[in-house]
């Protein structure tokens, strides 16, 4: 039977998926794990652990005593926030993945998940429907440290086995968690803002485009790569996945759809530059070929859902 630890369980990806990875196994069968304690009123549905990342023996000793077969390691600074700390960020994204791959090629675990992102593409990139195979010149350490990650997955995989499977994520949105530090973060934010009736004000221009993905479907993404047999999987460095672009004056347009008062303006920051030098639109024909990946959200539709959920998880303050 499987047995499942997710690491970095109370992140804006990790919480969502964490509750669809106990739905398809169960509670008793799926162990959430995050550096801060607080995070375990979060998880009432499955057991909690503090744990450090960093910490390999006391990683290893969690693995071996609870007999975990399948290891989702989502702990990671995210781009901005590694910026302003890049030798701190460096360090606990290769150190921490390396003692995952590690502990599975020890354990002989079945399955690793690692996420990537489409920061491992850089300035010298093509912008428009970015190949699964193209230059790769990353300018931020996040996007380093991620295409380095992708090289070690690959590593680990052909020398020995380790059966570890990633998706470069564009901008996640959902509306079950905060923003996390990303330079796709506008794109979180900017609801609640609107369900506060308050201006927002963004760090990117207008018409800056990006891919992006609902949370929903990046879930479904996660768990159906997962899920698919060994022998589809045939990328062991990250597939490419594609939701839908927009600039933050089309998220601003359709938001303004439910909320007619919504004001915005832009005031562009040091994020702007890292989302120059990120792809406008992203080829995932390889994630469909292969694994039978296709999107299913529009803004317009996205934006209803988020606004009719939104409320209810952070309540607008008088």
């Amino acid at each position: 039977m499987d047995k499942i630890l997710v690491i970095g369980a109370a992140g804006q990806l990790g919480l969502e998926l964490t509750h669809a990875l106990t739905d398809q196994f169960g509670g008793d069968q799926v162990i959430a794990t995050d550096l801060k304690a607080i995070a375990s009123s979060q998880f009432a549905n499955c057991r909690f652990e503090v744990l450090d990342v960093m910490d390999k023996d006391a990683l290893g000793t969690l693995v071996k005593r609870e007999q975990v077969t399948q290891i989702y390691h989502l702990a990671a600074v995210l781009s901005a926030t590694g910026e302003k700390t890049p030798l701190f960020a460096w360090q606990l994204n290769m150190d921490s993945l390396l003692n995952v791959l590690e502990l599975a090629k020890e354990y002989a675990l079945d399955k690793i998940y690692w996420p990537s992102s489409i920061a491992v593409f850089g300035p010298g990139t093509p912008k428009i429907n970015t190949p699964q195979f193209c230059e790769k010149n990353p300018n931020t350490v996040y996007g380093i440290s991620k295409l380095a990650g992708e090289g070690w997955c690959t590593y680990y995989f052909e020398k020995y086995g380790v059966d570890v499977r990633s998706l470069r994520y564009p901008g996640l949105i959902g509306y079950k968690s905060l923003p996390g530090g990303g330079t796709t973060d506008y794109a979180v934010d900017i609801y609640h803002k609107a369900i506060a009736n308050q201006p927002f004000t963004c760090f990117l221009s207008e018409g800056t485009y990006l891919p992006m993905m609902y949370m929903p479907e990046a879930i479904k993404a996660t768990l159906d790569l997962m899920n698919a047999p060994r022998e589809t999987v045939k990328i062991r460095s990250s597939y490419n996945l594609a939701g839908i672009s927009f600039s933050p004056k089309e998220i601003f347009e359709s938001i303004k759809k439910q909320v007619p008062s919504f004001e915005i303006k832009y005031q562009p920051d040091f994020r702007q530059s890292i989302a120059d030098s990120w792809p406008h639109s992203i080829d995932d024909s390889h994630a469909r070929a292969d694994w039978g990946w296709k999107p299913f959200y529009e803004l317009d539709g996205m934006t209803q859902d988020i606004l009719k959920h939104l409320p209810s998880f952070f309540p607008p303050q008088p």
